[in-house]
């Protein structure tokens, strides 16, 4: 007997679901923030910022912070990815609601942008001046006068420097970013943070050194205490070694 015919049915292959890449991070009305990245290098940038001319509870470091400039239009602020301002408190209260520039009465002295696709013609300049309210660069450049400004593509690991020069920025074409006046300079430094194996710009010392952050000083603390704990137990195993070759028992000592 022929078996029954039994139609075959080939639904058709769906369409691959988006990935992180094919979809957007950033929030149309709150650009700039859009990975974990954002979040992991300010993290080691403040964690290394340490001038040695001024104490610790003088230097004030934060990321993604609104910064307000302009006491005729309180409205008026910027979000930067990360800033440094140093002579003020590094405590206000318990802990800082903004920074409010005519409250404070010190600009900062550097600020670092991490370029992302929405914000990138802003932070390099790009777009059209004279328009209210102010583009970050011109906020930076002429109102603040920000002495240095750096911008880092991590995608590219590559950044640009730029110093205030008279009234505008002129970009540094070098590979490290030294600010005297601090005795504190920012390269790039291939390493582990946060878990994660990549490049990171991060601060270093006047002898090329890079500065450790907290963990990393625990972590050598003990790496030393270890070693002294060993050198400690060798020198002590050495003595009784010549004791007993002079015929001195040191059990009975």
């Amino acid at each position: 007997m022929t078996a029954p015919y039994k139609p075959t049915f080939s639904p058709s292959p769906s369409p691959p679901l988006p990935s992180m890449y094919d979809l957007s991070s950033e929030n149309p009305e709150e650009p700039g923030l859009p990975d974990e990245f954002h979040d992991w290098q300010p993290q080691l940038l403040s964690q290394t910022f340490r001038p040695v001319a001024y104490p610790e509870d003088q230097v004030f470091t934060a990321a993604d912070l609104n910064l307000y400039y302009d006491v005729r239009n309180t409205g008026y602020y910027k979000r930067p990815d990360w800033f440094a301002v140093v002579g003020v408190p590094r405590l206000v209260d318990a802990g800082r609601l903004s920074y409010v520039i005519w409250r404070e009465g010190r600009n900062p002295i550097v600020v670092v942008e991490l370029l992302s696709p929405n914000t990138q013609e802003e932070d390099q300049g790009q777009t059209l001046r004279g328009r209210q309210p102010p583009s970050k660069w011109e906020v930076y450049e002429s109102l603040l006068r920000v002495p240095y400004y750096v911008l880092f593509n991590r995608e590219a690991n590559t950044f640009r420097l730029f110093r205030l020069e008279g009234a505008t920025y002129r970009e540094l074409f070098q590979t490290r970013l030294w600010i005297d006046e601090l005795q504190i300079g920012l390269g790039l430094w291939e390493g582990k943070f946060t878990g994660m194996e990549r490049q990171w710009l991060r601060w270093y010392g006047a002898s090329g050194e890079w500065i450790l952050t907290p963990e990393e000083r625990e972590r050598q603390r003990a790496e030393q205490a270890e070693q002294r704990a060993q050198q400690a137990e060798q020198r002590a195993a050495a003595l009784v070694e010549r004791l007993r070759a002079l015929g001195v028992d040191p059990d009975a000592l």
